[in-house]
């Protein structure tokens, strides 16, 4: 998120210089990931990019987050801008709100008359710009900065547009559509929540609006929202539609419901400020699922251990004063009420992180615990290692095939058109490998391409790990537990019929030496291959030419040279040789091998009647 230092000293004068607040943030806050200068004159600004975690995304997504953050932190004045807001008078109202759907939590809203659409102050348009937004008109760039002035979204429909003067809040009808402000068609699910009047839908409820009741410049008379909805809702509908957007980000990360009035009364003091004409109607507010006080009880001596360092009661006093939180100490515990903007205090580990985040970890003494463990032998992992090691002694080698198919029993959220569907078997995909692998089978000397792959299929009442097996003429595919009880059968007809992780072990210790023999890694890079025939007359050893091949093809030989062809004629004979090259580090170049073959044609042409065909 991008941050404003301009922006931020609106609420705290005292605060320090750009190049110290970097480390401010860096040690107690979150990762600065980049930081660059922004205008010139009197209005030069820096610009912090900074990564908030999604733990604290509730509250920190904004410019007032931060800066009462950052006052406390720094133990430096906060000023509240709520006493400056000037509450407009407001007329009584006929509007009104239905909320159908148990994902809508709260929705606030007001009409507001006589409003004139025009340019944004230069404030306004300065505040946007720096943070890399586009100001569009007053009444849309107010709802943008109380976004990501407080970090609640809010949004306006144009009155006149919408058909009977009152909001719907409800989950949509399969198939029905919408077109977004930008001009994009979306069909909905029944999972997908949206607002609607009496007769369409006007947008996708915390994520985007439609086209239908769109703000422009004819736009007299609008309706303000401020609502809360559920994370779960929001981030569904979003992911399945391919939407992403700030409003987006902040309501799937949660969003305390206490923080719609603030809001309500910020844009309405915005609007009254760009609107001096306007006629305010009074707030609607509908308050379903209401936020509850968080009280957690901690001691200092848990806080202590959970560190690793000792804590003070002093020390525990002053940052929770600081940070405005109430605090009640009783004997040799506390209770501390959070402010309602932090979603993220749970329990006593977050205490303890609350207080080492304030305090700095640097004050955490790098001293390793000691532990104790006793590991669980892992069932699955024994007899998969096991399995393993029986195919490679066996003479196969190991695949890996795509888990996601064109069709299926299980299906993904998004992905490709033809890959929406988890595997049911592996049979297809080791078939389709050793198709693969056939071609380049006569290149790398295999009479045969074995292969084998162990994964997951998945099935609608459950998921299986199985083996599969097999060459051109014949694959099994069976399941895990299935596959080392006939194995170990095989090889010992007195086995107990339970196969279990204690055996395995045994068992796959003996394998460790055979596995270290029969397998070597492969590169990931492509090979290349080089074929030469030579002329050698009869009464000279042909065996030279193999060493010569052998000792010049260098490092990047990975197979001996192999002879595929011979002939004689007039009292020579001619023998082609292949060789393969490859590298581990790299793909092999044109001239890299050439190199090596000139290399090796002039050790040829060097002895007496050989000739290069």
């Amino acid at each position: 998120m991008k941050i404003s230092y301009n922006w931020l000293k609106w609420y705290m004068p005292e605060l320090p210089a750009p190049s110290k607040l970097a480390d401010v943030f860096t040690y107690h806050l979150c990762e600065v990931e980049g930081i660059e200068d922004f205008g010139e004159g009197d209005s030069k600004d820096t610009i912090f990019d900074i990564n908030i975690l999604p733990n604290r995304a509730h509250d920190l997504l904004s410019h007032q987050g931060i800066a009462r953050e950052l006052a406390s932190l720094l133990n430096i004045t906060f000023v509240s801008p709520e006493e400056k807001y000037k509450i407009p008078q407001t007329n009584p109202t006929n509007f009104k709100i239905n909320i159908d759907t148990p994902n809508c939590r709260r929705y606030m809203g007001r009409i507001v008359r006589n409003i004139k659409i025009g340019p944004s102050p230069d404030w306004v348009k300065q505040h946007l710009e720096s943070i890399g937004q586009r100001s569009i008109n007053n009444i849309v760039d107010a709802t943008n900065i109380v976004m990501y002035d407080c970090g609640q979204p809010a949004h306006a429909f144009d009155l006149k547009k919408v058909v009977g003067e009152n909001i719907k809040v409800r989950q949509a009808k399969e198939k029905e559509t919408m077109t977004t402000l930008d001009n994009k068609n979306v069909v909905f699910k029944e999972s997908d929540m949206v607002i609607a009047d009496d007769k369409n839908i006007l947008a996708i409820a915390g994520v985007k609006g439609g086209k239908l009741a769109e703000v422009d410049n004819t736009t007299t008379d609008i309706i303000l929202e401020i609502a809360n909805f559920n994370p779960t809702s929001v981030r569904k509908t979003a992911q399945s539609l391919g939407i992403f957007t700030d409003s987006r980000k902040r309501f799937e990360n949660d969003l305390p419901t206490e923080l719609a009035p603030y809001a309500m009364r910020e844009l309405s003091a915005l609007i009254a400020e760009m609107c001096p004409e306007a006629s305010f109607e009074e707030i609607v507010d509908v308050y379903l699922d209401k936020q509850n006080i968080k009280r957690v009880s901690f001691s200092v001596q848990n806080i202590s251990r959970i560190l690793g360092v000792e804590i003070q009661k002093e020390e525990v006093k002053n940052i929770f004063e600081r940070y405005g939180f109430g605090l009640e100490e009783d004997s040799d515990k506390f209770v501390v009420q959070a402010p309602f903007w932090r979603l993220d205090l749970e329990n006593e580990s977050d205490i303890a992180e609350e207080v080492g985040r304030i305090l700095g970890y640097d004050k955490v003494p790098p001293v390793i615990s000691s532990l104790k463990l006793n590991p669980k032998k892992s069932d699955i992992y024994q007899k998969t290692s096991w399995a393993k090691n029986k195919l490679i002694s066996d003479g196969y080698s190991e695949v890996m095939t795509y888990v996601f198919k064109s069709s299926g029993e299980v299906e993904v959220l998004e992905s490709a058109s033809d890959k929406k569907f988890l595997r049911t078997n592996l049979t297809d995909g080791l078939k389709e490998s050793i198709k693969l692998n056939a071609v380049n089978a006569p290149f790398l000397e295999l009479e045969n391409v074995k292969v084998f792959e162990i994964g997951n299929i998945f099935l609608k009442d459950k998921e299986e790990t199985r083996v599969v097996y097999g060459d051109k003429k014949n694959v099994i595919e069976v399941s895990l537990e299935q596959f080392c009880k006939e194995m170990q059968s095989d090889t010992n007809k007195n086995a107990p019929a339970d196969v279990d992780a204690d055996s395995l072990e045994k068992q796959s210790a003996g394998q460790d030496d055979l596995l270290v023999k029969k397998f070597k890694m492969w590169s990931v890079y492509p090979f290349v291959y080089r074929d030469v025939a030579v002329w050698i007359p009869d009464d000279q050893k042909a065996d030279e030419l193999y060493n010569i091949l052998k000792e010049n093809g260098g490092e990047l030989l990975v197979k001996d040279p192999y002879m595929f062809d011979s002939f004689s004629k007039d009292g020579r004979t001619s023998y082609a040789y292949r060789l393969i090259f490859q590298s581990y580090e790299k793909t092999l170049t044109d001239e890299e091998v050439n190199s090596i073959m000139d290399k090796i044609t002039i050790k040829i042409k060097g002895k007496n009647g050989w000739e290069v065909r």
